[in-house]
């Protein structure tokens, strides 16, 4: 089978969607099957310009050359090619193959819903709100779609502005291995590491900024938790740097001695970081899948998360769960209470019950392997390719 995979410029700078692109890439190959990269090169985003400019230079990369490099290698494409969109925000180039053999793979669609109005948490700007319609216009051309989560699915059917004629589900699979690690050993290296006294154990979270992540939450939930529990357990943030809104959070902490936020960890060490923690605290408003969760439960270490698809998809009967945070500031105390009392179950777990919540995590995890991935994709990448 031949394969185009249209995926994101590599001068964005996206950290878990090249991986996602990686591993269809290699692993198609892997298959036999003949696959090649359209992508969109730096031509006017390398030209010296202030920040915020740049991003509009890459829009004419991304929106006006390279269509037109698209339309001019579709001459040389047979009719048997099946072309693969890594991303259903790449949209707006689902139209260039619109009546040839596609699909396009949904991860999320947060910005979207923003843009919408459907996040009160996270408001769209006029020129935010212009580009995701942009985008759901294109992906809206498309008719095959391969969705990370039923969560993700739903969305797609709710938000499409057409027809849809196949829609499928496969879950994420690990693009990488994680392997669950000796617990003290794992602390202990991580604690030279980082130089940060670890080895009776922390709470982990791992995310970005993005406000569906939820890192001000975590800081509530922890806080809440050692005040009530006074239980001198430090806190690891795993991720980028704090916004200034939560560094100014983590300042008034009576506890900000021992919240660590934690950047540009290596994969190996990330891997420690989940065997060594106590437990992941991962109190997601939202996600597209929630990747954390699995890496979580295949490093031996034990999930708190949002008891909300897709988190609960994921997670399944192996994660602790508490509600979403609500929207009502007078309901954030009880949320908070709720996280605490969540994190104390999971720290009082006798032996026999730690082992056996990790057992049904290394089990859950299984079910989210990149082979089995690779291999439900591929399937219907054949269904569609098989369609006259």
């Amino acid at each position: 089978m031949k394969i185009v995979l249209f995926t994101h410029p590599s001068f964005l700078g996206h950290q878990s969607m090249p991986r996602y692109a990686n591993m269809l890439l290699n692993g198609m190959k892997e298959r036999g099957h003949e696959v090649v990269v359209w992508t969109p090169k730096a031509r006017f985003y390398k030209i010296p310009s202030i920040p915020s400019f740049k991003k509009w230079l890459g829009y004419i990369d991304q929106y006006f050359v390279f269509p037109l490099e698209v339309k001019l290698k579709l001459r040389n494409s047979s009719k048997d090619t099946l072309f693969v969109f890594a991303d259903q925000a790449l949209g707006p180039w689902v139209p260039l193959v619109k009546n040839r053999k596609h699909v396009v793979h949904c991860h999320d669609f947060l910005a979207l819903k923003s843009a919408l109005g459907m996040v009160p948490e996270n408001p769209a700007s006029f020129t935010g709100k212009l580009y995701q319609s942009y985008i759901q216009r294109g992906f809206s051309s498309g008719k095959n779609f391969i969705s990370i989560s039923k969560k993700t699915r739903h969305d797609l059917h709710k938000l499409h502005l057409g027809e849809i004629a196949n829609s499928a589900v496969c879950y994420n699979g690990l693009s990488r291995p994680f392997f669950s690690l000796p617990r003290q050993s794992s602390r202990d290296l991580l604690e030279t590491k980082l130089n940060i006294f670890l080895s009776q154990g922390y709470i982990m979270h791992i995310g970005g900024n993005q406000y569906y992540k939820n890192r001000q939450g975590v800081l509530e939930i922890y806080e809440t938790w050692r005040s009530v529990y006074n239980t001198k357990i430090p806190l690891i943030l795993i991720g980028e740097k704090p916004t200034e809104e939560l560094n100014l959070l983590y300042k008034k902490s009576p506890y900000k001695e021992d919240i660590h936020f934690v950047t540009n960890l290596s994969d190996e060490h990330v891997n420690n970081a989940y065997s060594g923690a106590i437990c992941l605290l991962f109190p997601s408003l939202d996600e597209g899948f929630g990747w954390p969760i699995i890496e979580a439960m295949a490093s031996g270490c034990p999930v708190i998360t949002t008891n909300k698809a897709p988190m609960n998809e994921v997670g399944g009967m192996a994660a602790f769960y508490i509600d979403k945070k609500p929207t009502n500031a007078e309901h954030w105390q009880q949320w908070k209470e709720d996280g605490a009392k969540t994190i104390e179950k999971v720290l009082k777990l006798n032996r026999f019950q730690h082992t056996e919540t990790i057992e049904r995590s290394f089990n859950q995890s299984q079910k989210f392997t990149a082979e089995y991935s690779l291999n439900a994709i591929e399937i219907i990448y054949k269904e569609i390719n098989q369609v006259v």
